[in-house]
């Protein structure tokens, strides 16, 4: 994994600009209290959390007995843990007994919106991204593993307690990755079915080809990676307590739609017609969409383009209610 040094805040802004492939930044967050308190100790780093956490119902996962760290799918394919509600004390004590235990146990708060549920944590820990508008999430739980998934938007992880290993494979990986369901996933996603610590290479030939292109953080308290929009990433949170704080942002217009929509749409409307049906469809997405459009619009007066104009916001917002519309006939 390649590293990269940024001297401040604007450097780190540089290399970010345009960045395509992942990067790790040693020692980004070093100064944040919280990773001080974890590195102090487990009682310490739970201290931090309860004296900055909101007193509000959280939401949160609890694995199976048995099932080991991983959050996946049993065999029936149906996911191995439950989903749990409680106050903020109730939860990180749950936590803090199976970090305690270290019998294999998961007690996982996933993706949870700090100023929703952290605001001064948040406050004392950050990272400044310049004009971004950045989604800040915290991540606390036992050691755990997320198979490989891909996210839409671009991804600054910071390993705020304990470690963390990132396995990154490339977008152009998915098909060697045997992604499972699309609409039955461990959270949103569509994640790698392969057996990462024992792949079968006889059922899943092209994970050879995936490992090939993999590369490889480790992280420790402080440290940080930047994980590009749709590179696909399995993730080890390997302490007994880890704690994982991160920015997700756009570089596209908030009001466009996520791609794996229109994908979803497409699966419900053109991939089970005849093949050549299909074939015209897949010619009409090249010119409309894939082209970036121009071609298909430079014969109307600009006035006329709508749609299949450059989209604005107001145009953008007309397309929505359209296909609200549509799908709700």
């Amino acid at each position: 994994m390649a590293e990269a040094t940024p001297a401040d805040l604007a450097g780190l802004d540089a290399r970010l600009q345009g960045a395509v492939t992942p990067f790790v930044i040693r020692r980004l967050a070093a100064h944040w209290p919280l990773v001080n308190a974890g590195l102090a100790g487990r009682e310490e780093a739970f201290a931090y959390l309860r004296g900055h956490a909101r007193d509000r119902e959280f939401i949160y996962s609890v694995g199976a007995a048995g099932s080991g760290a991983s959050l996946f799918y049993d065999e029936a394919m149906v996911v191995n843990f439950r989903t749990e509600r409680a106050r903020a004390g109730a939860m990180l004590d749950e936590i803090a007994a199976a970090a305690q235990a270290g019998d294999g146990q998961v007690v996982y708060a996933g993706s949870i919106d700090i100023p929703d549920y952290f605001p001064t944590l948040g406050q004392t820990n950050a990272i400044d991204l310049g004009l971004r508008e950045p989604l800040a999430s915290i991540w606390i739980g036992t050691a755990t593993t997320v198979a490989a998934h891909s996210d839409f938007p671009d991804n600054l992880a910071i390993c705020a307690v304990g470690r963390r290993r990132f396995t990154l494979f490339p977008p152009d990986q998915f098909a060697n990755l045997y992604l499972g369901p699309l609409d039955n996933t461990p959270a949103g996603r569509a994640v790698s079915m392969v057996d990462h610590q024992n792949p079968d290479f006889v059922r899943h030939p092209g994970y050879r080809e995936a490992l090939a292109a993999a590369q490889i953080a480790d992280l420790e308290p402080g440290d940080a990676l930047f994980v590009p929009s749709g590179w696909y990433h399995r993730v080890e949170a390997q302490a007994p307590l880890n704690v994982l704080v991160n920015y997700w942002w756009r570089t596209s217009p908030r009001w466009m739609g996520e791609p794996q929509e229109a994908m979803l749409h497409a699966l419900l409307s053109i991939r089970d017609l005849p093949e050549h049906q299909r074939d015209v469809w897949r010619k009409m997405f090249e010119h409309y969409v894939f082209s970036g459009g121009a071609k298909a619009a430079e014969h109307l007066p600009e006035p006329a383009r709508g749609v299949l104009a450059r989209l604005r916001t107001e145009t953008a917002g007309r397309l929505r209610s359209f296909l609200l519309r549509s799908l709700s006939r």
